[in-house]
């Protein structure tokens, strides 16, 4: 038998690939490490590239407690109606998670900290400007006012899911024109610097997109696999999940460009563990 026929990809190397590059080490990196371990090329490479193995896969998600199907979910005190739900991929809108009030004081509280918006970097860098993304944005620190701590508790309700998992929100303003381009939330293990990013936190696991202002036209949340289109309607949210970093997910996601006047969101992103 040829040394190629004996080599397989078992669990123990495909175990082994993902904590390699969970502890920051790429791809090209990864695979010199195999061919210097007397892997054919061949074998290397596939395993580099297969799918995701079950071990990447989430074990719990947020979720909201739709089991009965009622048009209304009660949240704190206030009802949310649920507009629409989509089984896979998990997406849920709803309407009036937020009131106005709510909204207008979040603009106001964001609007004197905005600046260019970023992306997480494929580099150790941690983020950086992308032209996929034309808003301006911020971060407010979990729990840093009572009106934060509001809104925080409330969805900590909705979504099933701790405070403490969460990221800060996150305020962005579109201006006319500006959107952002299909993309996924997840971080993708392989990337140069996941190792750090994953450390604060886990995965993202969800996301809530929530809609401060009505735009006057465009500015919609889009999902491209699924050809679904989202409104934004001041106060009202989207929420979608994935179990896993990979495309089978069908997350991917974008803000089409606003055509008139200014949209303005506030999303939260929610991780598998304690977000420090």
């Amino acid at each position: 038998m040829s040394q190629q026929q004996q080599q397989a990809i078992s669990p123990e190397l495909r175990s082994w690939i993902q904590e390699q590059l969970g502890q920051g080490f790429n791809r090209e990196q990864v695979l010199a490490a195999m061919l210097s371990s007397g892997w054919q090329e061949s074998v290397a490479v596939q395993a580099l590239d297969e799918p995701l193995g079950e071990s990447l896969v989430a074990s719990r998600v947020p979720t909201l407690d739709l089991a009965d199907a009622r048009p209304t979910l009660n949240v704190d005190g206030r009802a949310v109606k649920v507009l629409l739900t989509v089984s896979q991929p998990r997406i849920v809108v709803l309407g009036g998670l937020l009131s106005d009030e709510e909204c207008d004081a979040m603009v106001a509280a964001a609007a004197a900290r905005l600046a260019r918006s970023e992306t997480v970097a494929t580099t150790a860098a941690g983020s950086e400007i992308n032209s996929a993304r034309t808003s301006d944005g911020m971060f407010f620190e979990r729990g840093e006012s009572e009106l934060i701590r509001t809104i925080e508790a409330r969805l900590a309700k909705l979504m099933n899911w701790p405070i403490d998992h969460g990221e800060g929100l996150q305020v962005l303003r579109y201006r006319p024109g500006a959107e952002y381009l299909p993309h996924y939330d997840y971080f993708d293990p392989k990337m140069d610097g996941a190792a750090a990013i994953l450390k604060r936190g886990g995965q993202r696991v969800a996301t809530l997109v929530m809609y401060l202002n009505t735009p006057a036209a465009g500015g919609a949340t889009i999902f491209p696999d699924v050809k679904l289109d989202v409104s934004p309607i001041k106060g009202n949210a989207v929420f979608f999940s994935y179990d896993r970093p990979h495309p089978e997910t069908q997350s991917l996601h974008g803000g089409a460009p606003v055509r008139e006047g200014e949209k303005w969101v506030a999303t939260k992103w929610l991780r598998e563990g304690v977000f420090v």
